[in-house]
């Protein structure tokens, strides 16, 4: 059974929610509010948040970053609209994937899954790359001798794109084989995980030598 805390201001969409999530065998907590929800996650971290952006007060842009500082618990944004401002902002506040409202229950228990199977399945193995050490056992990274702290979201991509170095992956590829989704996806998942790799791998992100560009087809992990 995953814990997931559920941060909804609309009480009809979140008691519906609620009970959907719940017959799919997750325990589901909520909250009205960003700082409740905040005060919660706190309380007791959950396994996955699923938190909506439009928020009285504090809204879900502010309460992801925090959630983002303080760990690597997984979260779905809810958002009202597809539009880029709704969705970049969310994936730059460090979101691992989102779901448009009217959010359909089997939809959303479909992508709560696939977020909590990304950290599983691994290879039994290190993988070292000039300064970048990857053990896929303990899921911990650390470049030259300092770790570095990556979602689980992140930590896939990582691990699929080191896993054959030189291949060029597209991102349809992975967002297939990363986020799980079987249709076409939404390519901004892919570019805003790269761009949060890099800030944490990279010595100069701008420049990357790790998660390199293959322009106009998509990533590939270096050094070849």
């Amino acid at each position: 059974m995953t814990e997931i805390l559920l941060i909804e201001d609309d009480p009809l969409l979140q008691r519906g929610l609620q009970l959907a999530l719940s017959r799919h065998g997750h325990e589901v907590r909520t909250a009205d509010t960003g700082e409740e929800g905040l005060r919660r996650f706190r309380a007791r971290t959950p396994g996955i948040v699923v938190l909506d952006l439009m928020l009285p007060g504090m809204d879900g842009f502010q309460v992801c970053r925090r959630i983002r500082a303080e760990g690597e618990v997984p979260v779905i944004m809810l958002t009202a609209r597809g539009d880029d401002f709704d969705v970049i902002g969310g994936l730059e506040a460090g979101a691992d994937d989102y779901v448009v409202k009217p959010a359909q229950p089997t939809v959303l228990d479909a992508r709560i899954r696939a977020v909590l199977r990304r950290t599983v399945d691994v290879p039994n193995e290190v993988r070292v790359h000039r300064d970048l050490r990857i053990d896929t056992v303990s899921l911990t990274v650390t470049v030259g001798e300092a770790p570095v702290t990556l979602t689980p979201t992140e930590m896939r991509l990582l691990l699929t794109l080191s896993r054959s170095p030189g291949r060029v992956y597209g991102r349809q590829r992975l967002l297939e084989e990363v986020w799980e989704h079987d249709y076409l996806g939404d390519s901004r998942l892919v570019d805003n995980c790269v761009q949060r790799l890099r800030a944490k791998i990279e010595d100069d992100p701008a420049v990357p030598v790790y998660v390199q560009t293959v322009r106009g087809f998509g990533y590939r992990f270096g050094p070849v």
